[in-house]
């Protein structure tokens, strides 16, 4: 069994929310790197290997959409797991982040904890080729997590 630790690709093109997702991702025991454009991420892909792409949507030379499609076309790199992190929320988008073939989504501002309690499910299920059965995971875990209602104080 692989026992490298999990790897992290953080691909956006502004070096603010780059700074910003690396020191979310802190404390996890994992490698991280960085890819400032489309090209580069998919450059990146092929030499770094990730697990996870934490990837922008909108970027010089490739969109994250296109990144995202060449990615899951690809039957090597297919079952790498994309997180997009945009400030895109617009219904269209989302439906075109899913198309393209995301695991998910996150809008920004980032929420420190549901970036991280996302990329550890997300981590967690990195083995799990079969896309139903990750789908079928990932939710799980995103409602166990979720915990019953709140309701406020009286």
């Amino acid at each position: 069994m692989n026992t490298r630790k999990p790897r992290i690709l953080i691909a956006d093109d502004n070096l603010t929310n780059v700074e910003l997702l690396e020191a979310y991702l802190a404390n996890l025991d994992c490698e991280i790197d960085v890819a400032r454009d489309g090209q580069e991420t998919l450059a990146k892909v092929e030499s770094f290997q990730p697990d996870l792409i934490l990837l922008d949507i909108m970027m010089p030379k490739l969109s994250g959409f296109e990144v995202c499609q060449q990615i899951k076309q690809d039957p090597r790199t297919r079952n790498i797991m994309i997180l997009m992190v945009t400030a895109l929320n617009e219904l269209g988008d989302i439906e075109r982040a899913v198309n393209a073939g995301t695991d998910d989504f996150l809008s920004k501002p980032v929420n420190k904890l549901e970036l991280l309690k996302r990329v550890e499910n997300m981590l967690k299920l990195r083995h799990v080729t079969d896309e139903l059965e990750r789908l079928r995971r990932y939710i799980q875990e995103m409602e166990n997590q979720s915990g019953p209602p709140r309701t406020p104080e009286n």
